[in-house]
């Protein structure tokens, strides 16, 4: 099975099962609040999201390859634990570099928004009377 197909399944069935014998041993991992290397972080970052949030879900809007770089869209989304179960939404895109044994060395997440706004997402607007 081809690297992409692959990719596109654990979108699929995210957190669940995830295919990490794709990724190097030394991965290098970035998100805009996390950065670390190892395969090990990585796969313990996915099992922190699938037993802390309810429902999370991965979509995925595309995927393209060129060379050794692959680019995903995505929304990931999740409901957050708390007494009023905020149902939060992020999307933005993946830049996977993949080293000469086909394996993931580089994985780097960017958000089409910022910390502040997912903080928001958490706490609804008021509606003003009227």
């Amino acid at each position: 099975m081809d690297l992409l197909t692959q990719l596109r399944q654990d979108y699929d069935r995210f957190p669940a099962d995830q295919t990490y014998r794709l990724y190097s041993e030394d991965v290098f991992f970035k998100d805009p609040m996390n950065q670390f290397r190892g395969v090990k972080k990585y796969q313990d970052m996915i099992g922190f999201i699938s037993r802390f949030f309810k429902s999370p879900k991965l979509d995925l809007h595309n995927i393209q390859q060129t060379d050794r770089q692959i680019r995903t869209d995505w929304t990931l989304s999740w409901t957050t634990p708390l007494p009023w179960q905020p149902r939060i939404s992020i999307s933005g895109w993946s830049e996977l570099k993949v080293d000469d044994a086909g394996l993931i060395c580089e994985h780097i997440d960017y958000w089409n928004c910022d910390r502040w706004n997912v903080i928001q997402q958490h706490f609804p607007k008021k509606q003003e009377p009227g």
